[in-house]
């Protein structure tokens, strides 16, 4: 091969190789699976009284191709809460879990426990948590099952070890009800969640916003006992591990994927497309 051929060849395939790579830089984010249907490797579980990784009386447990949190080795739950996180950190997130109330709460289970679990957002490394600390410092997006009577919204707000901001407010009462439905039974149920680095926040039942806050930040109580060191009050949110609970009621969850938003969290017009398309999605 002549050489002015040879360096041809050579400037096409390094042109060829480096629109590849922008064509790939340039694609939009997309669903990542945090929870695999069929082993808990990329989870760290830390159950309170227990230690890191303890997965005391195999709470958390994987069958069916779901996640599952059970309580059929405890003799009483003696408030025992449970949190399973994912192995890293996000910042800027849109979250999807689909789970489901099965089942009756375990014993000695508190009465406002019943049907009751949560995504928790922005938590914690877990590896600062205390043996006996009850919760991480978290914005959890709580979940609640219907009881067959009462309205008992879903994808509600409460604050272990956090405050936020609603309507220019900051929001110091522990737990705030979504505008969402009642679901009764123990039917399946789709949650989203828009987390954003800059505290803004907006839970979601299947497409429709049922809640949203901004200004996420560390501070006020419930979360007992906790590190000085790592609960700094007033200091704001900007990202963090997510886990789920186990609070004595067995729940499933089938789905948890998520979508990191760092790659377009400036564009809001990007932004906001991207989720609508997103929501359409069927896992």
């Amino acid at each position: 091969m002549k050489k002015n051929t040879l360096l041809l060849v050579l400037i096409l395939s390094v042109g060829f190789f480096s629109f590849q790579l922008i064509s790939q830089n340039a694609k939009d984010p997309d669903w990542q699976t945090l929870f695999n249907g069929k082993d808990m490797k990329d989870w760290i579980v830390k159950i309170r009284t227990h230690e890191l990784n303890d997965n005391f009386a195999n709470t958390f447990r994987v069958e069916d191709g779901m996640m599952k949190v059970r309580y059929d080795g405890y003799d009483q739950f003696d408030q025992q809460y449970g949190h399973i996180f994912y192995k890293k950190p996000f910042s800027n997130y849109l979250l999807q879990v689909e789970y489901r109330f099965v089942g009756e709460q375990a014993n000695g289970g508190e009465g406002w426990a019943t049907r009751n679990s949560g995504a928790m957002l922005h938590c914690q490394d877990p590896k600062t948590m205390l043996k006996d600390q009850d919760f991480p410092i978290s914005i959890e997006a709580q979940f609640l099952g219907g009881n067959g009577k009462d309205k008992r919204s879903t994808c509600n707000l409460c604050t272990p070890g956090t405050n936020v901001v609603m309507e220019d407010k900051l929001i110091t009462s522990h737990c705030v009800n979504s505008s969402s439905e009642t679901y009764h039974g123990d039917q399946w149920v789709t949650a989203n969640f828009i987390v954003l680095g800059n505290g803004d926040v907006h839970h979601l039942v299947g497409k429709d916003t049922v809640l949203s806050y901004t200004k996420s930040q560390m501070g006020g109580g419930n979360v007992n006992p906790v590190d000085p060191k790592v609960k700094v009050d007033g200091q704001m949110i900007t990202g963090g591990w997510i886990s789920l609970q186990s609070e004595s009621h067995p729940i499933d969850f089938r789905t948890v994927r998520i979508i990191d938003l760092d790659p377009i969290k400036d564009d809001q017009a990007k932004l906001e497309a991207l989720v609508s398309e997103k929501l359409d999605e069927k896992p």
